[in-house]
């Protein structure tokens, strides 16, 4: 059954999206969480002038496969053509939407007034989105944040940009740039620009549990709401079941599989960090991802996992 919000662009088998988080969200992954459940999944943020420039390893981020729809392309960058011009390049994978980073915090993106950086510039924040909402027939959305610093929300203001814009919908997250990951989010924030702003907007920021965020998804107002960090090593937070060590197993094994289909024998390396939250929790998590880091074969890695389960 397909979930309905009034004015949402896309069809959504469910509210709950999986939000892009650099270093994560890549297409294992997100099948992953399409398959548990996930209404929507983004790319990690990707750079506009990699694409427009060919870039091999930015190319990468950009592989998906059918499985992972909806799926939006999360862009960044700083310069109306060259964020133009990459959304043109994008529409050849036919993407569901594209997104624009007004949210990343990390220092080298932000120092370069990329990502939350455009939170200062409101201006520029304009010119990028009614580039890029100009010349592509898809959706286009934005993920902001509340501001720069606990001193300078503007986040009304940049709303009323991207709503100007002509985004279809914005995505925030109720924290400011200087807070990166710290404190609480400010749901009380994110339910005020859900009830006044002209677009749909989607809720992010500190959801735990299936449960949390079908209750601020009815609390605040917001078309749909979005999960990162949560999701991490927890792909059952998109159906609220809690999984038997059995079923985390085979996750974790099908994770596996398709991180080395994906990257080849490297993707056993690039699962650690997935492993890391997998097991969070479990008595003995902590000698088992010592183990588990010196393991290069998924045969030795579940002869300990297995052993430390049995």
């Amino acid at each position: 059954m397909v979930f309905l919000a009034m004015g949402f662009p896309i069809q959504l088998q469910d509210p709950i999206m999986l939000a892009p988080m650099a270093g994560y969200t890549d297409s294992p992954f997100r099948r992953i969480a399409c398959s548990f459940g996930a209404g929507m999944v983004f790319t990690e943020l990707i750079s506009a002038d990699g694409i427009v420039r060919h870039n091999k390893k930015t190319l990468d981020l950009l592989t998906f496969t059918p499985y992972e729809r909806p799926l939006g392309i999360q862009i960044f960058g700083n310069d109306p053509a060259i964020m133009q011009e990459a959304a043109c390049q994008l529409l050849s994978l036919k993407p569901d939407c594209i997104d624009i980073n007004c949210g990343c915090c990390a220092p080298k993106v932000c120092n370069n007034g990329k990502g939350a950086g455009l939170l200062k510039d409101i201006d520029l924040l304009y010119k990028i989105a009614c580039a890029v909402v100009s010349s592509i027939h898809v959706p286009v959305s934005a993920k902001i944040r509340l501001g720069l610093s606990q001193g300078t929300k503007n986040y009304m203001e940049v709303v009323h940009a991207l709503e100007e814009a002509g985004v279809a919908f914005i995505t925030v997250h109720g924290r400011t740039r200087d807070q990166y990951y710290s404190g609480k989010a400010d749901w009380e924030a994110i339910t005020h620009i859900a009830r006044t702003a002209k677009v749909p907007i989607v809720g992010n920021g500190d959801i735990t549990s299936y449960d949390h965020a079908l209750t601020k998804l009815q609390s605040s107002g917001c078309s749909a709401v979005m999960i990162g960090r949560a999701a991490l090593g927890n792909p059952w937070i998109f159906c609220g079941k809690t999984p038997s060590w059995e079923e985390k197993r085979e996750t974790i094994a099908l994770h596996y599989k398709l991180m080395i289909e994906h990257y080849g024998s490297y993707g056993v390396i690039l699962m650690r960090k997935h492993i890391v939250h997998y097991l969070k929790g479990f008595p003995g998590a902590s000698k088992i991802r010592q183990g588990i880091i010196s393991c290069d074969r998924i045969e030795e890695i579940f002869k300990i996992l297995d052993s430390s389960f049995d």
